[in-house]
């Protein structure tokens, strides 16, 4: 077997370990999820999973990186829409917010959500390393783009950052009670309601002068 094919193997084993470890984690919790189980699930023996990870802390820590990371590339491709050329600022931000909601209620995020309020006690730091690498930066993301949109004269009048929060505000507040924190399925004709009455608030306070700039 040529070197080439060890190291796809490995990687491949790692992906499997940490799926299966963010299902049991999710569903069990950290300190009664097994090792055992995980492999299982992951279809690798127990002892490759400490190969791999050396002990289940570590791969508690693993797995919810390798979570934020999907979750940042779902979401930061979203908002690169934002760059895309548009004579309707509201129609482009309705698509952009529901697409985002979309995101935001996706079982796996309200799963890691779930999971970190349920371990803050034993992994205080984790909360903050996850805002840091997925809420952090799509904020700074958006903001970016509304930076641009405002001096191509699509929004007036906002400071990016606090526009980006309070966008996002608009977005994911209605979905916390809404969807029971992720046990009541939300459809999408829903999520797009939210979105667009998001939007409706978002351009009232940021929206140009002239309206007929953005629609």
């Amino acid at each position: 077997m040529t070197a080439g094919r060890v190291a796809r193997g490995r990687i491949d084993k790692r992906e499997a370990i940490l799926r299966a470890a963010f299902d049991v984690f999710a569903r069990e919790g950290f300190a009664t999820a097994g090792v055992d189980v995980i492999a299982a699930e992951a279809g690798v023996a127990k002892p490759t999973v400490y190969n791999h990870f050396g002990d289940k802390e570590t791969l508690f820590r693993e797995v919810v990186a390798a979570e934020s990371e999907r979750a940042l590339a779902k979401n930061m491709a979203v908002v690169d829409l934002l760059r895309t050329p548009s004579p309707d600022v509201r129609e482009l931000l309705a698509e952009v917010g529901f697409r985002l909601a979309q995101c935001y209620t996706e079982d796996r995020s309200w799963a890691l959500r779930r999971l970190l309020h349920t371990e803050i006690a034993r992994f205080p730091d984790l909360v903050g390393v996850v805002r840091g690498e997925v809420a952090d930066r799509v904020g700074a993301a958006l903001a970016d783009q509304f930076a641009r949109l405002s001096l191509s004269g699509g929004l007036r009048g906002l400071d990016p950052a606090s526009a980006a929060e309070q966008f996002t505000a608009l977005l994911t507040g209605p979905m916390e009670g809404r969807s029971r924190m992720g046990t009541v399925p939300v459809g999408a004709a829903e999520l797009r309601s939210v979105a667009e009455a998001a939007v409706d608030t978002f351009l009232a306070a940021f929206g140009p002068a002239d309206r007929s700039v953005a629609e």
